[in-house]
C-alpha cells in the first residue's frame, strides 16, 4: 500500500470517491501578520490500495512538522478499502481523503506535511512559509517572494 499523493489546499473535501480542491497545490504560504500565525488548509491524500490488501483494516497518519523535526500536530484515523461489485481480480483502488488541519506557525521555514501508511510507507511534501510585502515592511524578516499565496 503507498501514498500516491499529498496536496495542499485552501479547501478540499471528497464526496462519491471524487475529489474536491479549491485553492490547491501550493507550496508557498505568504504571511502578512506577525507570527506566530494560525491558518486554515486542507490536506488531500490518495492511498493506492493493492487487490490483496483491501477488505482489511489501515492506519493512517498525517503529521505537520518543522524542518528541524519538531511534530506542530497529528491525525491518525482508520479506513478500509473494500471490493466493490463488478471489479476485476487483482485490480487496486485509489482511495482519496481530504484532512482539515488548523496550521499553528511559529515564523517563516520550511515545514513538512507527512502521510504514513500502517506505520511503513511514508511520503513528505515540504511546503514554505515566507513573510509577506505587508510583514516584510515592518521588520518582520525577509523579502517579499516574487511569487506565493
Amino acid at each position: 500500500m503507498e501514498i500516491q499523493w499529498l496536496m495542499l489546499a485552501d479547501a478540499a473535501e471528497v464526496v462519491a470517491n471524487k475529489l474536491y480542491i479549491m485553492g490547491g497545490g501550493w507550496e508557498v504560504l505568504t504571511v502578512n501578520t506577525p507570527f506566530p500565525v494560525s491558518r486554515h488548509c486542507s490536506v488531500a491524500i490518495a492511498v493506492r490500495v493493492p487487490w490483496q490488501e483491501t477488505n482489511q483494516q489501515s492506519t493512517l497518519d498525517v503529521e505537520v512538522a518543522t524542518e528541524f523535526g519538531q511534530t506542530l500536530g497529528k491525525i491518525s484515523g482508520h479506513f478500509e478499502v473494500g471490493r466493490p461489485p463488478g471489479i476485476r481480480t487483482g485490480q487496486d483502488q485509489l482511495m482519496k481523503l481530504a484532512v482539515d488541519l488548523d496550521l499553528n506557525l511559529d515564523g517563516p521555514g520550511r515545514y513538512f506535511i507527512i502521510g504514513n501508511v500502517n506505520g511503513q510507507t511514508s511520503t513528505r511534501m515540504m511546503f514554505q512559509v515566507v513573510p509577506g510585502p505587508l510583514l516584510a515592511s515592518t521588520g518582520g524578516g525577509g523579502s517579499p517572494p516574487s511569487t506565493g499565496r
